[in-house]
């Protein structure tokens, strides 16, 4: 499929799946229908007509307000929007197998609420985690059944060796490792690095008695570290196994 074309169309529909991921993120932990209602103004809950709800375009031309009322709408919208389509458009565009290709799309998909959900809410809801293992395992199945060895490998390396970080996000760190294969253990040592780096920064700013009592979800970082070891883990571990 020439670039042009796989741009055009990875693009756009990475946008409306943004869209749609930023409804998972606000209803899925309360426990709301990810359906109905319709999307609705967060200050004055009037219903979003469809032409302002196209993806970060309606954002900008409403400059960032509600129609009805007025109020600001949070610019997280449209960047989770954009970020969610430019992710899709570097998968499609770095990837060439058709199994890469889907494993990196829902990768992104699971990540982009996961992350969202853990920063406003401190958890990582089984109801993502769990579908989304099974549909990795269905995806090695049906497109790269010489894939799911070393998915089902990396899952339970995943946790067995990084075990302080999966008690606390057991089935997180196992997923990553259906989706990356041995790509997780770059992928987990970035997560904790970055964790440790942020921990130390606010204990920097804040001091260490507060710093050690505030609390920093670990979703985020990884969400960073399984979208850099989707792209770039497997030539990391190949270069250290190289090496060493």
């Amino acid at each position: 499929m020439p670039p042009v074309f796989t741009a055009a169309v990875a693009l756009p529909f990475g946008l409306v799946i943004g869209s749609f991921l930023n409804v998972v993120a606000y209803r899925l932990p309360r426990s709301e229908s990810l359906a109905t209602p319709a999307s609705r103004c967060p200050s004055c809950g009037t219903p979003i007509r469809p032409y302002d709800n196209i993806p970060v375009l309606s954002w900008l031309l409403l400059r960032g307000r509600c129609r009805g009322c007025g109020e600001a709408i949070s610019p997280r919208y449209p960047l989770v929007e954009l970020g969610t389509g430019l992710l899709y458009l570097t998968v499609v565009l770095a990837k060439d197998g058709a199994s890469e290709i889907v494993l990196g799309l829902l990768l992104v998909t699971l990540l982009v609420p996961i992350t969202l959900i853990d920063l406003d809410q401190r958890i990582i809801p089984n109801k993502l985690v769990v579908p989304g293992s099974v549909a990795a395992l269905l995806t090695g199945l049906l497109l790269d059944p010489s894939f799911v060895p070393e998915q089902l490998i990396a899952g339970a390396a995943a946790f067995s060796f990084f075990f302080l970080a999966a008690m606390a996000y057991p089935k997180g760190i196992g997923m990553l490792g259906l989706y990356l294969g041995r790509a997780v253990a770059p992928a987990i040592f970035i997560a904790l690095v970055a964790g440790v780096a942020v921990g130390a920064a606010i204990i920097v700013r804040v001091g260490s008695k507060q710093g050690r009592k505030t609390a920093v979800p670990f979703g985020p970082f990884l969400a960073l570290g399984g979208i850099v070891a989707f792209f770039a883990g497997t030539p990391l571990v190949d270069a250290y196994l190289n090496h060493f």
